[in-house]
């Protein structure tokens, strides 16, 4: 049987031969890389599964071909696997740090991480980071508490994936950390426009003349200037016009949806439910940490069944 030679990495990428920096040792696969083994690892545990069932922006159950966090998941995945092949970097690794970034988000969005945040600064004066969660779900949450026992370039991008984080330390975990906020401003316009908050008209005109009319003229266009940026620096970085586009189109986005008066009654209900478990929990004395882990771990469909029967 043939076999077709792998495609070479740039110097600069991520080895796989290095990636076996695990909180517990363990042999090496002689079929997959360890960054491999982490995409499957994370592929087949629980949490991944419940990203089916938890909002992006708009709560699922209020029509069928909204984006979910799951669906977010694989588009940022898979846009993120695009910029690293382009540039020759480890297409595993990024993909792994893809998979995994949100496996940590509450219900109902960011209004969910907002709230359950709210919530413990209020009662225990601590606070809730969904990409903190996220590196405790594969950390100590998944198997029982063991844990999935990912590799240390993995945990470091699923922690760092956050433009409120610090700095991925390696070039595949910066791809995923902009390539989520391309992603999701790009599939958000497009649920927008469905949802009917947004017409196409809307769109500030300088912004699309840069990037382009549809979603996927701006996807294209941001993955090509991202790889011509990062090829020309060596690091991972956009030219400073199709750059700045994107921030204004994305300060759009908060102004007109993400915080805009059609969602403001999802976004009360969303609080109202998270606030009602938590205050629940908390008041027959479970402690900050088990809360968070169990409101974290909710789907939207299990919080509202839940707070419906409190």
């Amino acid at each position: 049987m043939a076999v077709t030679a792998a495609r070479p990495r740039a110097p600069y990428a991520a080895n796989p031969e290095r990636g076996r920096g695990r909180l517990h040792v363990e042999p090496p696969s002689a079929t997959r890389s360890d960054f491999r083994r982490d995409c499957d690892r994370i592929i087949h545990s629980s949490a991944f599964r419940r990203l089916a069932y938890k909002t992006q922006v708009f709560i699922p159950h209020e029509g069928d071909h909204y984006r979910t966090r799951l669906t977010h998941t694989l588009e940022v995945t898979q846009v993120s696997r695009t910029v690293a092949r382009a540039l020759s970097l480890n297409e595993d690794l990024v993909e792994a740090i893809g998979l995994g970034h949100d496996l940590g988000h509450p219900p109902f969005g960011h209004i969910g991480e907002d709230a359950l945040d709210r919530c413990l600064s209020e009662r225990f004066g601590s606070s809730f980071r969904h990409y903190e969660q996220s590196l405790r779900v594969v950390d100590t949450l998944e198997r029982d508490g063991q844990g999935l026992n990912l590799t240390v370039q993995v945990r470091d991008g699923i922690v760092s994936h956050s433009g409120r984080a610090a700095q991925p330390s390696t070039l595949e975990g910066k791809i995923v950390r902009l390539m989520d906020r391309v992603a999701y401003i790009n599939h958000d316009i497009d649920d927008a426009i469905r949802y009917g908050i947004l017409a196409e008209s809307d769109l500030p005109g300088d912004e699309i003349a840069i990037l382009g009319s549809t979603g996927s003229k701006r996807i294209d266009t941001l993955v090509h200037d991202l790889v011509e940026a990062s090829a020309r620096e060596g690091d991972i970085a956009q030219s400073h016009e199709v750059g700045a586009a994107m921030l204004a189109l994305r300060a759009f986005m908060f102004e007109r949806v993400y915080l805009g008066p059609v969602t403001t009654i999802e976004h009360e209900r969303a609080r109202t439910t998270v606030r009602r478990i938590f205050d629940a929990l908390a008041d027959r004395g479970d402690p900050p940490d088990e809360i968070t882990e169990f409101i974290a771990g909710m789907t939207d469909r299990y919080a509202l069944e839940y707070a419906a029967a409190l």
